[in-house]
């Protein structure tokens, strides 16, 4: 098993925060997960950033459907792994 890093992305602060503070009651995430704003291409306006909820899986024991599930409801998504 491998360490495996989730970004969850949500459609603003708000979301990312609340998605952040549920990670450790439904999924038990331990550590704190890391919090990131994706501003979009081209947009200067801070209204226009999605929020990135970054999770770092030691274990690789968390189910990405579980999570892209969870995402979708705030309205996100997990985004795919990059492959390398």
């Amino acid at each position: 098993m491998s360490d495996v890093r989730h970004v969850l992305v949500l459609p603003d602060r708000d979301a990312a925060e609340e998605v952040a503070g549920e990670l450790a009651d439904r999924f038990g995430v331990l550590e704190e997960p890391q919090l990131v704003r994706d501003a979009l291409a081209g947009e200067d306006d801070a209204e226009d950033a999605q929020w990135l909820v970054v999770i770092e899986d030691a274990r690789s024991r968390l189910d990405p459907a579980a999570l892209d599930a969870f995402a979708a409801e705030y309205e996100g998504w997990l985004e795919a792994p990059a492959q390398g």
